[in-house]
């Protein structure tokens, strides 16, 4: 899933760090899952999920 956001932000001219991109997952998981509807738990829950493998897949790379 991180690749393909990244293939289509660089088709765009955006370029995002990983990091950057985990957190942005990380944040606007947390704002679907304000709302109470069950798609939007899934996916809230889905974005801080890959977030977090994206971050500490970075991490793990850095060290």
């Amino acid at each position: 899933m991180t690749e393909v956001v990244e293939k289509e932000l660089r088709k765009m001219g955006i370029t995002v760090s990983k990091p950057v991109l985990a957190i942005i997952c990380i944040v606007f998981g947390t704002l679907v899952i304000v709302f109470k509807d069950l798609l939007q738990w899934i996916v809230g829950l889905f974005l801080i999920i890959q977030g977090v493998l994206v971050l500490t897949d970075y991490l793990e790379l850095r060290k």
